[in-house]
């Protein structure tokens, strides 16, 4: 039987053995009344962790960013997106060209929603000093800012700064526990004392009313004392894994290795070969004998199997997570080593003359 290797999320992880500890042992109550004392205690640490004055645990960050956007996004809000740059910052004044609110016959704008760490860009981190300057448009404005922070913990870590000082920009933060904290599921929404007691009505109407949800909030407890530590090493895997790549010097692969910020891992194929990121995939998914009989093997003498996801036809998506350690990650580059160098001379990039 394979050995595998799952790099398709942070969202894979399994609780610990901490985690399930905590949770068997929490302390219950109803949290629609507000008294599940493990939940009271996990948003007042989320609330102090990111320098707001409440939080609201939610069952899904889709959860918290649809609270913050408000009760008009279920009936169907109004979107406009602007296109992001390669480092997840988008233009200020094509922000601000956007903003309307002065013509009776179009939509008020009212929010504005920003990502950090930044998926499609590969988990970069917006800058902060970019977010200082969008919050003061914002301001400017009278519109408010929001966060998704799914990956607010890897920004904090790679900024070396305290999640609160990322946190300061904006008028609302979504956080996510089992997005690269193992927690098996679960998010919480920072804010106002007011905005928090709009936000909790508001989760009740969307069905997130959880009871004794305790027994959840206490695994997310455990994620922000025991997993967040662990996050720079989560980075520095990525790191290993991106160079690793690259120093194959295949043409049908590459990796930004410079714009390598935190835990995930873009792997682009050449748009001059006829490779597709599913193939890759199937590929790497597949176990043949000659892996088995070189370096590409487990000490068990089985073969490797690599996840991943494809992002679009050409790139590949790799993410670490606190659950792949050394010895998983050595293996995944033996098996993505063997993979990429075979599959590079079986579609070979164009040439032109």
């Amino acid at each position: 039987m394979a050995y595998i290797v799952d790099l398709r999320s942070d969202t894979v992880t399994k609780p610990t053995k901490a985690m399930k500890h905590a949770m068997v042992n929490s302390a219950l109550g109803d949290d629609v009344f507000g008294e599940d004392p493990t939940v009271n205690a996990l948003e007042s640490k989320v609330a102090t962790l990111l320098g707001k004055q409440a939080a609201l645990f939610v069952p899904s960050g889709t959860m918290a960013n649809l609270i913050a956007s408000g009760a008009a996004h279920v009936a169907g809000v109004l979107l406009s997106t602007i296109q992001n740059k390669p480092d997840g910052t988008f233009d200020l004044e094509e922000l601000e060209k956007r903003f309307q609110g002065s013509d009776i016959h179009s939509a008020i704008t009212s929010m504005v929603a920003i990502e950090n760490t930044h998926n499609v860009c590969g988990g970069k981190v917006v800058p902060l000093e970019w977010m200082q300057q969008l919050s003061a448009v914002c301001l400017r404005h009278g519109v408010l800012l929001h966060l998704d922070g799914a990956r607010l913990m890897n920004a904090a870590t790679y900024l070396q700064v305290p999640p609160a000082s990322i946190a300061a920009c904006c008028d609302s933060v979504a956080l996510c526990f089992s997005k690269g904290l193992s927690a098996p599921v679960g998010s919480a929404l920072a804010g106002s004392y007011s905005f928090i007691q709009q936000a909790r009505r508001m989760r009740k109407m969307l069905g997130g009313g959880m009871r004794q949800a305790g027994v959840l909030a206490a695994a997310a407890i455990v994620s922000l004392d025991q997993v967040v530590p662990l996050l720079a090493l989560d980075h520095k895997r990525a790191a290993i894994l991106a160079k690793v790549i690259e120093g194959l010097f295949l043409p049908c692969f590459s990796v930004d290795v410079e714009g390598q910020h935190t835990n995930i891992v873009l792997v682009r194929i050449s748009r001059e070969t006829s490779l597709t990121a599913d193939q890759v995939l199937q590929r790497l998914a597949q176990v043949c004998l000659a892996e088995t009989q070189g370096d590409c093997k487990t000490p068990d003498d089985e073969g490797v199997i690599v996840k991943a996801i494809c992002f679009n036809e050409k790139t590949i998506r790799m993410t670490l997570h606190c659950q792949v350690d050394d010895e998983q990650l050595w293996l995944a580059i033996m098996k993505i080593t063997y993979v990429f160098k075979e599959l590079n001379a079986a579609y070979p990039v164009k040439t032109t003359n």
